[in-house]
């Protein structure tokens, strides 16, 4: 244990652990909130943006062709005569961005007289009367000549001809902005997406008795998409490999998050990892980093957040009222309020129900008429009413990610009584966070300004919980996984300029 700063410690009866005179564990009390408001990931808002479905009956060139019933199929009905006798269809939605990938298919049921059937993607006022990729903001695959068309008339060497029988499918790469089209589970080719906004998944007609079936999804694909997107992950994940970043660097940014949370038997292992690999690095005051800061209270904060992630409250509170009394002096304050709940939950944990309603009736009951506290107490007292309270709509409370939240306060508020600190929102998170909290703030800027220019780019989303993974148990390969982190956030950065 370190003396002097106990010593210290113990012997001040108060500390200023509030910013801008809010109490700096209420910003621990609002995640634990969040744990149950369960916010989405870029995988659930990817699931949740509206896909195609169906053909758009409204927006077509209805003269020239029929749509079945279920607006998944069709059929060209007239003779063409020229240019402007296509039959051509969107989909009902354009194609959604916040994903790695869009791709859909069509078969060619019949390829009529000319085998003139085309796939690709038009914009909204794209005319229905032309073929995809005959028009500006659009590009097409088309199937009697096999040819690419990309705004214009002329037409480019591409891929195959495609006829009856033969299933194409049209898709858009977000991550390197392409647009890539298949034949029969086969990649045809790729093309560099040079178009600006929404962009709908179409398909065309051209000739007497030409019909198509269109695949929104709905059923599987002939082409592999799993597949194929967890190649072109692996593509990106060696693009970010070979970025060359010092290793003294992201050593001492690792470094420094292992000492802001206390993981001092990773940081060990870290040192002796690097010990003969890593270069000597100097990261002074000026860069942000101060020794001194970083490894204050270290003891302390790794013993607490052990026993608050064994469940070990009452322990926990020994400690902090022999070491740090000023943290718990309050007993209305959020910091004593969060472990108080955190007591009652891991006495629900192991099933001391009755031992939880007793120690709730003297802990908790301080709280219920205090407004900002309601909603959490509301949640733990509701965990008595259920058999299988995992399974209740408070089941979040009994999750190692609430006993997380505890821990890394007791720990920002142990480092707030730091004499020499200077501004304590550097007590809530990390150097390797706040690097990661602006770099994504610069993509999620630099997406809006694509959006207001008319692109789409791929949905761009760093969450605190991938840092978490990366470096959250004490003898995880703490390094790599952040060395990683670092890297792609360097590659994202490198975007922005």
């Amino acid at each position: 244990m370190n003396s002097s700063n106990n010593d210290s410690c113990s012997n001040s009866t108060s500390t200023n652990n509030s910013i801008g005179g809010r109490d700096l564990g209420l910003y621990f009390l609002d995640q634990a909130r969040l744990c149950s408001a369960a916010a989405p990931s870029a995988m659930d808002e990817a699931e949740a943006e509206e896909a195609p479905t169906e053909l758009n009956t409204i927006n077509s060139s209805g003269g020239f062709l029929v749509v079945s019933t279920d607006k998944l199929s069709v059929k060209y009905t007239s003779v063409n005569l020229h240019g402007h006798d296509v039959g051509a269809v969107q989909a009902n939605r354009p194609a959604p961005f916040k994903r790695l990938l869009y791709y859909f298919e069509m078969y060619v049921k019949d390829a009529g007289v000319k085998g003139q059937v085309s796939i690709g993607f038009t914009s909204e006022s794209f005319k229905m009367r032309r073929q995809p990729g005959w028009e500006a903001n659009s590009c097409g695959y088309h199937g009697d000549d096999g040819l690419l068309y990309r705004g214009g008339a002329k037409g480019e060497p591409f891929g195959p001809t495609y006829a009856t029988g033969d299933v194409v499918g049209g898709g858009i790469n977000y991550a390197s902005q392409e647009f890539f089209f298949t034949k029969n589970g086969a990649v045809v080719g790729t093309v560099y997406k040079d178009m600006k906004g929404p962009l709908f998944p179409t398909v065309a007609v051209h000739s007497q008795n030409e019909e198509v079936h269109v695949n929104f999804g709905q059923k599987p694909f002939d082409f592999d998409l799993k597949t194929f997107e967890a190649q072109e992950r692996l593509k990106q994940q060696a693009t970010i490999e070979k970025i060359s970043l010092p290793p003294n660097v992201s050593y001492e940014i690792v470094r420094s998050y292992l000492l802001h949370y206390g993981y001092e038997d990773t940081l060990n292992s870290l040192y002796m990892a690097g010990k003969s690999t890593v270069p000597p690095v100097s990261m002074n005051q000026e860069n942000g980093f101060d020794e001194q800061d970083l490894l204050y209270a270290l003891s302390q904060r790794k013993t607490l957040r052990q026993l608050i992630r064994n469940g070990e409250i009452d322990a926990a509170f020994s400690r902090l009222h022999e070491w740090y009394p000023q943290i718990v002096q309050d007993d209305k304050s959020a910091t004593c309020f969060l472990l108080h709940c955190q007591k009652f939950i891991e006495l629900v944990r192991v099933g001391k129900l009755e031992e939880a309603v007793k120690y709730g009736r003297i802990e908790l009951s301080k709280y219920f008429s205090l407004a900002r506290f309601e909603e959490l107490v509301q949640d733990c007292v509701a965990l008595l009413a259920y058999e299988r309270p995992m399974e209740s709509f408070a089941g979040y409370l009994l999750e190692d990610s609430q006993r997380e939240v505890v821990a890394d306060m007791v720990n920002a508020m142990i480092l707030s009584t730091n004499p020499n600190v200077k501004d304590l929102q550097g007590c809530l998170h990390s150097y390797l966070e706040r690097l990661l909290r602006q770099l994504t703030a610069c993509c999620l800027e630099r997406s809006k300004f694509l959006l207001c220019r008319g692109y789409c780019p791929a949905f761009l989303s760093v969450d605190h919980a991938i840092v978490r993974e990366a470096a959250g148990g004490d003898e995880e390969d703490v390094g790599n996984g952040s060395v990683r982190a670092i890297k792609g956030l360097d590659e994202l950065g490198s975007a922005v300029q």
